[in-house]
């Protein structure tokens, strides 16, 4: 007979699990998309520059990016609607134009912007979902690329061209390519939650294999560092 304090614990993680991030995590591919033909050179000295993506809940897209090499940060927020809407519980309503975003500075010395695409388009999320990720649905899941300046639309425009070309999904790419306006840091719990929550059932089933994935396509960029 399952014991009381046994079955609190079934009923927690089930709860746990079907909270607002809880998208499936995207099905696994064989193989990375390839390579953008579209890209920034690769800069000559080190330095700073900064990309705003979203792809459903930002757990799991912060997770990945945090172990991609050349990433100095990622951090979990909302891009698209207004500051005063920038909560956590307003965003859940999908009525404030925001997406759960996560915003990457990288070393355009080590990385380049089309090969931070790349990883986002290969397992940070599946990019044929509209305004959704898994059963996760609303506009504040919805793929989209902020773009900083028009280098960076530039070349995510160009990507997707090519990916849809090349029939690389079964789906057309539903990824939103817009200014970026504003991007506002969510609340503290919501910052590195992968890495402080390993053992959560959403962590373990959903974002733990994006990682994964990242780790056995991209060798050379994945780095263990958090």
């Amino acid at each position: 007979m399952t014991s009381p304090l046994t079955m609190t614990l079934v009923v927690a993680a089930a709860l746990l699990a079907t909270t607002a991030c809880n998208a499936k995590a995207n099905p696994a591919r064989s193989s990375p998309v390839p390579a953008p033909v579209v890209d920034a050179a690769r800069a000559s000295t080190s330095g700073k520059q900064t990309a705003v993506l979203s792809g459903g809940c930002f757990w799991g897209v912060q997770s990945v990016f945090q172990h991609v090499k050349g990433v100095i940060s990622a951090t979990s927020g909302y891009s698209g609607g207004s500051a005063k809407t920038a909560e956590y519980e307003i965003v859940s309503t999908g009525e404030t134009g925001h997406a759960e975003s996560v915003q990457i500075v990288y070393d355009p010395a080590l990385i380049t912007y089309g090969e931070l695409l790349r990883v986002f388009f290969s397992v940070a999320h599946d990019p044929t979902q509209l305004n959704r990720q898994g059963p996760d649905e609303g506009s504040q899941y919805r793929s989209a690329i902020f773009y900083g300046n028009e280098e960076q639309k530039r070349i995510a425009e160009a990507y997707i061209e090519q990916l849809n070309q090349a029939k690389v999904f079964a789906r057309p790419i539903v990824t939103q390519v817009v200014a970026l306006r504003a991007f506002y840091p969510a609340e503290a719990y919501h910052q590195n939650y992968a890495t402080l929550h390993p053992n959560q059932p959403y962590i373990v089933f959903n974002d733990a294999p994006k990682v994964e994935h990242l780790k056995q396509q991209f060798p050379d960029i994945y780095t263990q560092k958090k």
